[in-house]
């Protein structure tokens, strides 16, 4: 089979690789319908990640069943599921209590599309792919769905999500702020989306890229702004997804006492600091770290199925499987679905 894969800062290319198999009773085989760039993809192609080449990419998609485990009973073949970007057994003590990010039972940041165990589980712009506990990983799209929609809750949608629905959750109708703009940008849209979905008194986007608050007020949020000042609000929720030491200095100071921060953003490189003392007088949780994609899946979905969320409003281009390194290399995207 062929698969894309990242051979070098600003090179793509197809290669061929062995077509995986059924690991076990308990896995499937997927073949990959709607495959989406996540915000990191774009750090990942300019050679800006962590993550040494060559490896395959792609780790958010919708995708079909092809194969199946005896074991595997409650999907069936041709049927549409989205698949998390993280792989996680369901069983362990870790995944038990909702924290599939760190599974125990595979090594350590285990991904499909980058990371250290990337060569074992591939990339989803591929022709097929092992999900080795099919049952747990794969969450079956509503009826009705475009799989183009929704490729992005693999990820994106699904970290945006943890950002402002338990805390939502916690304090209903809160007025949420959203400092976004790291690399494309398109977690920040998605958490304003859904904060303002999920019935946000007023929601507040800080963005400089003006596409981007211009689809901002598309997804409801009511007041958008162009520069970073130091402080806003306060409000009880904020969300950094900036990745700019300016951008979380300003959702940390703009956090209201008892108030709830969570930063979806990835800090490369020299750290930022932190206003510690005023967090510490203010008694301000503060969040960060990857996101447990499986748990937020179910909710996303079910929130694009009522149609309270549109996450085809983020996405900036849709191409074919056969442009996709073209397409993926411009990098012109805030979201660019890949459909086969």
């Amino acid at each position: 089979m062929q698969q894309l894969t990242y051979t070098a800062p600003n090179e793509l290319h197809w290669l061929e690789a062995d077509e995986p198999s059924l690991s076990s009773d308990v896995a499937a085989l997927v073949r990959p319908v709607a495959v989406a760039t996540c915000d990191l993809d774009a750090l990942i192609l300019a050679g800006e990640s962590p993550f040494p080449a060559p490896f395959p990419i792609g780790h958010e998609c919708v995708a079909e069943v092809i194969d199946a485990g005896d074991s595997v009973r409650p999907f069936e073949r041709g049927q549409l599921v989205s698949v998390p970007f993280q792989i996680s057994c369901g069983e362990c003590a870790a995944c038990r209590r909702g924290r599939s990010s760190n599974c125990t039972a595979v090594p350590f940041m285990s991904t499909y599309g980058f990371g250290p165990a990337v060569e074992q589980w591939g990339g989803f712009l591929s022709d097929v792919v092992c999900v080795p506990y099919a049952e747990h990983m794969l969450v079956p799209v509503p009826d009705g769905l475009e799989p183009a929609a929704v490729a992005s809750a693999s990820d994106n949608i699904s970290d945006a999500w943890r950002a402002v629905a338990p805390p939502l959750a916690d304090d209903p109708g809160a007025p949420v702020l959203i400092v976004g703009g790291a690399s494309t940008g398109s977690i920040g849209l998605y958490a304003a989306g859904i904060a303002a979905a999920l019935g946000a008194e007023s929601v507040t986007y800080v963005d400089a890229d003006p596409t981007r608050r211009r689809v901002a007020e598309r997804l409801g949020v009511g007041v958008t702004l162009a520069e970073t000042p130091s402080r806003l609000g306060p409000f009880p929720i904020t969300v950094d997804s900036s990745a700019d030491p300016d951008g979380l200095a300003l959702a940390l100071r703009s956090t209201a006492p008892d108030g709830t921060c969570t930063s979806t953003a990835i800090y490369f490189g020299d750290q930022p600091s932190l206003p510690l003392l005023e967090m510490y007088t203010k008694g301000i949780v503060f969040r960060t770290g990857r996101a447990n994609a499986r748990e937020a899946m179910p909710h996303v979905l079910e929130l694009a199925a009522s149609r309270a969320i549109q996450p085809e409003l983020v996405t900036s281009r849709v191409v074919g499987f056969a442009d996709a390194a073209d397409a993926l290399l411009e990098r012109d995207w805030c979201k660019l679905v890949i459909e086969r």
